[in-house]
């Protein structure tokens, strides 16, 4: 196996990380892990370290659930930029603000003289350990191209969307695209009981037509099944729904379906169902 070009730290080895970590692995890359929970480091088969700070490498991967976790990772008192020099390199997973990812990226330089690539991802836990995520980068030309390697091994496609905090907008219009998409197949397999007719039986029906999508392949059965194992929670897409809200309300725009899907979401959380898979949305139309 040929050698990799960097070695690699990983801060956050729960439901995206711990599948991806292991890819990793699996395909040579040298990797030092740090995670709140130790048994998920130990799980995923990396190089234990007992601190953010002790995972600084080359390129440190952030897997985190809250920019508050970002921040703590990066800033706290164990953080990587008590340990990080150039030209080492951040590389943030997570979907925080993105105006949030600017100020880091502008402090962390300052502090260290390390630069940071935003990288917010597509595809859940399945593509993180099959190496097939979408990604969705902001930083620089150089940087980017310096992640050649490392992208090829975790996403099918890596995309530059612009400089630091680019990604992360794109990454707000796919979680309002895939908010609003659950809400209406949730809707859509309510109207098919009402119908009379087989839900289960649509994504064949549909199949290859303007309403096909990978969103409808992966969440319609599970909605049809009820099976709410998560893959991805309903705390975290709801996280994300309102970050969206407070990044389109400061860009004055019109959002009146990230509104109604926000409210389904809502609804969902006060219901005590944070934990459940994402498609558990279609349960208010019972």
């Amino acid at each position: 196996m040929q050698a990799k070009p960097f070695s690699l730290g990983y801060v956050g080895v729960g439901l995206m990380g711990l599948p991806m970590v292991q890819r990793l692995l699996k395909l040579g890359w040298r990797v030092r892990a740090y995670d709140i929970v130790p048994e998920r480091v130990t799980q995923s088969g990396a190089i234990a370290v007992g601190c953010a700070a002790d995972a600084a490498a080359d390129v440190v991967l952030l897997n985190l659930p809250t920019d508050h976790a970002v921040e703590e990772a990066v800033f706290g008192a164990k953080g990587l930029a008590t340990s990080m020099r150039a030209p080492q390199l951040v590389v943030d997973f997570s979907t925080i603000p993105v105006d949030a990812c600017r100020d880091h990226a502008r402090v962390l330089q300052e502090k260290t003289g390390c630069r940071w690539v935003d990288a917010p991802v597509s595809g859940g836990p399945p593509a993180s350990g099959a190496g097939t995520l979408t990604v969705m980068a902001g930083g620089s030309e150089e940087d980017l191209k310096r992640l050649d390697p490392l992208m090829r091994d975790v996403a099918a496609r890596c995309t530059r969307m612009g400089p630091v905090g680019a990604g992360l907008a794109a990454k707000m219009i796919n979680q309002l695209i895939v908010g609003v998409g659950h809400a209406m197949l949730a809707e859509c397999v309510a109207l098919c009981g009402k119908a009379g007719i087989d839900a289960a039986r649509i994504p064949e029906c549909l199949g290859g037509g303007y309403a096909d999508s990978n969103l409808m392949k992966a969440y319609w059965p599970r909605m049809v099944e009820r099976d709410f194992a998560p893959r991805g929670y309903v705390r975290q897409l709801l996280k994300d729904l309102e970050m969206v809200n407070t990044w389109g309300s400061g860009l004055a725009a019109q959002r009146p379906m990230l509104t109604q899907a926000l409210s389904l979401y809502r609804e969902l959380a006060r219901r005590g169902d944070t934990e459940l898979d994402t498609s558990a949305v279609v349960k208010l139309y019972d």
